[in-house]
C-alpha cells in the first residue's frame, strides 16, 4: 500500500512540476521547478528498483546540469519585456511544433495499439544476475562486456574537453598583468619572496 501511495505522490509531483516549468514566468523559477521534477523522477526510479538511474538523476542532472542552468539564467540578467515580446513573436512556430509532436504521439499510440514490432528473442547474455544488486549488475556489464566501448567514450569526452580548452584559451600579451612566467618563478630566490609581518600597534610596517 505504501508503494502505491508513494508512486502516485511522486508521479503527481513530477507532472505538476513539469507543467510549472513551462508555465512559470520567471526563468529562475522554471529551473527550480525542473530540479523538483528531477528529484521526484528519481523517487520513481527507486520505486521500480533502478537505484542507479535515480542516483544519476540526482548527481548528474540535479547536481550538475540543473545547477548550471540556474547559474547561467541568474547571470544573464534577462530582459523580461524582450522575452515576452519574443514569446508573442514565436507563438505561431511553437503552435506548429506542438501540433507536429501531437501528431507523432497519436501516430505512436496507434502503432502501439496495432501491435508491437517483432524484434527477435533475447539471447540472455545481458540479463542481470539475480544474486547481485542493480548497481553491481550494471558495473559488471559496463566494465566487462562493454569495456572497450566504455573506454572509447571516455577518450572521446577527454579529447572534446581538451579541444574546448585549446579553442577558448587566449594567451595574454607579454607584460600583461596576470601572465605567468614559469622560468622567473622557478629562478626566484627565497629573499625575494613575500614575508608576512605582524607589526605591533603604532610601529608601522617595515618595507
Amino acid at each position: 500500500m505504501i508503494q502505491v501511495i508513494a508512486f502516485y505522490l511522486f508521479a503527481g509531483l513530477v507532472i505538476a512540476s513539469a507543467v510549472m516549468v513551462i508555465m512559470a514566468r520567471n526563468p529562475v523559477h522554471s529551473v527550480l521547478w525542473l530540479i523538483l521534477s528531477f528529484f521526484n523522477a528519481a523517487g520513481l526510479m527507486v520505486l521500480v528498483g533502478a537505484e542507479f538511474i535515480a542516483m544519476l538523476l540526482v548527481i548528474v542532472y540535479v547536481g550538475a546540469v540543473a545547477v548550471l542552468f540556474l547559474f547561467v539564467v541568474m547571470m544573464l540578467d534577462i530582459d523580461y519585456a524582450a522575452m515576452r515580446a519574443g514569446f508573442i513573436r514565436n507563438f505561431p512556430i511553437g503552435i506548429a511544433i506542438a501540433l507536429v509532436l501531437l501528431a507523432e504521439l497519436v501516430l505512436g499510440l496507434g502503432a502501439y495499439s496495432a501491435g508491437g514490432l517483432e524484434l527477435g528473442t533475447a539471447d540472455g547474455m545481458a540479463a542481470a544476475r539475480s544474486d547481485v544488486s542493480n548497481i553491481e549488475a550494471i558495473g559488471a556489464l559496463l566494465y566487462g562486456r562493454y569495456i572497450v566501448l566504455f573506454e572509447i567514450a571516455g577518450i572521446i569526452l577527454l579529447v572534446a574537453m581538451i579541444g574546448a580548452i585549446v579553442l577558448t584559451h587566449r594567451e595574454p600579451p607579454i607584460g600583461a598583468r596576470g601572465r605567468q612566467d614559469v622560468s622567473r618563478q622557478i629562478a626566484r630566490r627565497p629573499e625575494e619572496a613575500t614575508v608576512m609581518k605582524n607589526p605591533e600597534i603604532g610601529q608601522g610596517v617595515e618595507l
